[in-house]
């Protein structure tokens, strides 16, 4: 069933490159604990991403605008401590790096010195390039974000399909070329035609890894709530749930209730 292999032990940014080049997509979810990060870590997942979209899933906000930076370290510090094989990305939170380079700079290096992650994501182009090189200049690895970037959701107004139109998918084609000049090691495309995603894949020689931008880019990531179903509200056409893991767990909690309400647990098994 698993397509994992095993002769890697440990994803780097050289071997996401030579994935690329070979032509072996690349698999990246979220993860935001111990203990979810080591199973999927386990199961052989090449990427786990500590999102802001911990803000929503695991916050209950409304947006990503509101975790802080003092947040993300903590998550991203559980799910470092239970990887083998992953490689892990944090992304810096809204407010830690658009005000300067500097600000950017000093977010990332607290990341990695209290996290042990092994790179950061950034969501923009050329607005936020000199923040990218910047970073980059320190030795740590930058993964960009274009297309749909929830942290300018208020700018947006709308979770909507983005680069319709000419003038903004030429733009974002400018501004991936601007990050891989910059030494991004990937670019996140978020909810963009198919085949703009394509055209940028095709283009660029870093990996591009896709979130709602269809089938033709070097991989593809979900938040992992969204992809075992543990979320019902959300249902955008790009995910696929693997599993109904909130009916799942529903089921399983009435019964733990009823077992307890009609004295059956523990059994005399299951009691000292």
């Amino acid at each position: 069933m698993s397509a994992v292999n095993k002769e890697i032990k440990r994803i780097t940014t050289h071997i996401l490159q030579k994935m690329k080049a070979d032509g072996e997509k690349i698999s990246m979810l979220t993860a935001y604990d111990f203990s979810m990060a080591r199973i999927l870590d386990d199961a052989g997942i090449d990427i786990l991403l500590v999102g802001d979209s911990a803000s929503n899933v695991m916050a209950g906000h409304e947006t990503t605008l509101p975790i802080t930076l003092d947040q993300m370290i903590y998550h991203a510090s559980s799910v470092v401590r239970a990887i083998r094989r992953a490689f892990v990305v944090v992304d810096l939170p809204f407010g830690s790096y658009q005000g300067n380079s500097k600000e950017a700079l000093i977010s990332t290096i607290r990341i990695m010195k209290e996290t042990g992650a092994h790179g950061v994501k950034i969501e923009g182009g050329e607005e936020i390039i000199e923040s990218v090189k910047r970073i980059i200049s320190a030795g740590v690895p930058v993964m960009g974000h274009l297309g749909l970037t929830p942290q300018s959701i208020y700018k947006f107004g709308t979770y909507a399909v983005r680069a319709t139109e000419d003038a903004e998918a030429q733009k974002l084609l400018k501004d991936a070329l601007l990050l891989q000049e910059a030494g991004a090691f990937a670019i996140v495309l978020e909810k963009i035609p198919a085949l703009l995603a394509k055209q940028v894949a095709e283009q660029l020689t870093i990996p591009v890894i896709g979130i709602g931008a269809g089938k033709y880019v070097d991989g593809q990531v979900l938040v992992m709530h969204d992809m075992l179903g543990i979320n019902k509200e959300f249902k955008p056409r790009f995910l696929r749930r693997y599993l109904n893991l909130y009916d799942d767990i529903f089921n399983a909690t009435q019964q733990y209730i009823s077992d307890i309400k009609t004295k059956s647990f523990p059994n005399d098994q299951e009691q000292y």
